[in-house]
């Protein structure tokens, strides 16, 4: 027997953020990235690693690894198809707002944070790539 989604499950688990939780793009490691961080959610035990290649100031791979709910794996993955060819000058790089809506979900004030790991883990990339 089939069950039905709700409605809340559906706005929630949008058919995007469904599809890059299931097929994640850019999931792995780069042979050897110019940067890499990784950040750590205490509260919720989500991790995502993000590894950067950067030529001429913009981003020309990128990739993660991790281990997280479907919300946070899906904005990993989102976020690395989104930041490609993006200037690591422009600040920032990508806007939380941008990565949100991107994902075609109504994510909680209480998930927002497993949506934007992985922004942090790419704005710490990018803060210690341009570090001296």
């Amino acid at each position: 027997m089939k069950m039905q989604q709700t409605d809340r499950q559906t706005r929630l688990y949008s058919d995007t953020l469904l599809d890059h939780f299931r097929n994640p793009r850019n999931y792995g490691s780069l042979p050897s990235p110019d940067v890499a961080y990784e950040e750590f959610n205490p509260l919720c035990g989500d991790r995502i690693r993000i590894e950067l290649m950067i030529s001429d100031n913009r981003i020309a791979a990128a990739r993660f690894v991790g281990d997280g709910c479907a919300i946070s794996i899906a904005a990993a993955s989102m976020l690395t198809v989104l930041v490609l060819d993006a200037d690591i000058d422009q600040s920032p790089v990508i806007s939380s707002e941008k990565l949100i809506s991107s994902l075609k979900s109504d994510i909680k004030p209480s998930r927002m944070k497993c949506a934007l790991l992985p922004l942090d883990a790419l704005r710490s990339c990018v803060k210690i790539y341009k570090q001296p």
